[in-house]
């Protein structure tokens, strides 16, 4: 669907831009961004390969077991369905970790990993509470450091690029908490109306 949605804004704009008369300034914004794209693309992998390498070391040195024992006891109170030594906690202990460290990409397969242990816990086709509270969670994206928006920020040359730090904590810590709220707020209203 949001293929199709893409599809259906590319072609208007290059439908408006033939009736407009605009069309060599659409091909040569097309080229241009096409260029900085890859540009930037280049610019976020060596970052990311960077965070990966640090992630790694972190792992080696035991410092994401310790992180990993801190939050299971949270984990297990957000997740009271899943059995404690289920595959699924690991997966979504490394998500969150991955996420602290701004590392979405890293953090998706996991993610994934993560959904699919649950989906193998639950025998309905639509979502269970612990899916739906996992994409809450990881959606709002609990983050200590922003580190893809940083490197975005270095390689526009920001004067101040890792400014955003204490925001971006703040923010990231409010929206979690609303997640966890409006999760479970939604599932206990779910719950009474399914009771009466």
């Amino acid at each position: 669907m949001v293929n199709l949605i893409w599809a259906l804004m590319a072609i208007i704009g290059i439908v408006y831009a033939l009736f407009n008369g605009t069309m060599e300034d659409v091909n040569k914004a097309l080229f241009e961004s096409a260029n900085e794209a890859v540009t930037l693309s280049i610019g976020l992998i060596s970052i990311l390969v960077f965070w990966l390498g640090i992630m790694k070391i972190a792992q080696e040195a035991g410092i994401l077991t310790i992180l990993a024992k801190i939050f299971r006891p949270i984990i297990y109170r957000l997740f009271p369905e899943i059995p404690k030594d289920h595959p699924a906690i690991g997966y979504i202990v490394s998500n969150i970790t991955a996420n602290l460290f701004g590392l979405g990409n890293a953090a998706t397969p996991m993610g994934l990993k993560a959904m699919e242990e649950m989906k193998k816990l639950s025998d309905s086709p639509v979502a269970s509470r612990s899916m739906i509270t996992f994409l809450a969670l990881n959606t709002s994206g609990l983050t200590l450091i922003p580190t893809t928006v940083i490197a975005i920020r270095m390689q526009y040359n920001s004067l101040a690029p890792t400014e955003i730090v204490g925001t971006t904590i703040i923010v990231s810590f409010i929206a979690t908490l609303s997640a966890i709220l409006f999760d479970r707020l939604f599932y206990h209203t779910s719950k009474d109306k399914e009771g009466s």
